[in-house]
């Protein structure tokens, strides 16, 4: 184990926010995690967990312990009559591993190609696009609590997954003594393999007009699994700018959802609101048109900008040598929300961590 200082965190994070981490440790194996929590100097610090930095705004240095996940491997470890169960370390690329289950002749993850970062930072979020989640194909999950030190199994249902939510994204209740209480796992767990089960009986999820549009265009009336990764890849690169060009952290904010009346209301002002009926009878609202709908579309705050193809996407107009910083991009995330609740009377949730 060694751990590294005053280490620039820029190329760790897909925005390219300049900030530096005081201490970090490259975690790539079970192994060095138990190291850090053995050594009297580490066990007790405050330690952040880090993937492929997709999903974070950095608003300064990060003083706690960094443990960047760099854990690899990809291997089928079980296969039924129903089903490919196949597991990656925390630290492989994600879209990766979409591409490696599809050249094994193994579909069901195509619906989420081209999401950047890692497969440990998956079930934190519960990644998903275009009718798929991960928690639909997901199986099991291996971790360790930093606090402990205990290793920890955890199913679907453990992972208590919801929209772009997990257990990882809450904190668990404090006792009077500081202790914690019930389940949260925020602050506390990193996540070392992710299990994923891919069904034998796969059918296409074509729901998003945008893959429809590409089924037709094809004249393909059975697209393969193959198509649609491709399908999907085309729409995400028209639509999105690449992290390795344009620093961002992808969609910024959630689709929010409201009540039938709510979404009625919106429509009796704004009858081109884009929606989507859920199967609770609650609405889905695309933010990036509530966004786009007041006019933020290519507008910058500072060095912090809104893409111009997709308002959804927060972008860093700086260069490297002069970066966006995280402060303007939360000024120019905070004037949004307001105009969108001004205009509409929502609330936009960020999508990323803001650390």
């Amino acid at each position: 184990m060694v751990v590294e200082k005053n280490v620039s965190l820029q190329r760790c994070n897909t925005f390219g926010i300049a900030a530096r981490a005081q201490a970090l440790v490259r975690v790539r194996s079970v192994a060095d995690v138990q190291d850090v929590l053995a050594d009297p100097r580490l066990a007790r610090t405050p330690k952040f967990v880090l993937g492929g930095g997709s999903n974070i705004v950095l608003t300064g240095d990060v003083q706690a312990l960094v443990l960047k996940v760099e854990i690899p491997g990809v291997r089928l470890v079980d296969e039924t009559d129903k089903a490919w169960i196949v597991e990656a370390g925390a630290g492989e690329s994600w879209h990766g591993l979409v591409a490696w289950t599809l050249q094994q002749g193994w579909p069901g993850l195509e619906n989420l190609a081209l999401i950047p970062g890692t497969v440990g930072a998956a079930p934190v979020q519960n990644i998903g696009a275009y009718g798929v989640e991960l928690q639909d194909r997901f199986h099991s999950l291996d971790g360790i609590d930093l606090l402990t030190g205990e290793a920890f199994t955890l199913d679907a249902a453990q992972c208590a997954f919801g929209y772009r939510d997990s257990v990882f994204k809450h904190r668990a209740p404090e006792a009077q003594h500081g202790a914690p209480r019930g389940f949260g796992l925020a602050g506390r767990a990193l996540i070392t393999h992710v299990r994923l089960l891919l069904p034998k009986a796969w059918r296409p999820e074509l729901g998003y007009l945008d893959l429809e549009r590409k089924r037709a265009e094809a004249s393909v009336e059975h697209p393969s699994a193959q198509q649609i990764f491709e399908w999907v890849c085309q729409v995400r690169r028209a639509k999105l700018p690449d992290p390795a060009v344009v620093g961002n952290a992808g969609s910024f904010f959630k689709n929010p959802t409201v009540s039938p009346e709510q979404c009625q209301d919106i429509i009796a002002r704004d009858p081109k609101v884009v929606h989507y009926p859920l199967p609770d009878g609650t609405i889905k609202l695309a933010a990036g048109w509530l966004i786009d709908a007041c006019g933020w579309k290519g507008k910058s705050v500072g060095k912090a900008g809104v893409y111009d193809r997709q308002a959804l996407v927060l972008v860093n107009r700086g260069t490297p040598q002069a970066s966006v910083s995280g402060g303007e991009v939360m000024t120019l995330a905070r004037a949004i929300q307001t105009s969108v609740y001004e205009r509409f009377g929502i609330r936009l949730e960020p999508e990323p961590v803001v650390v």
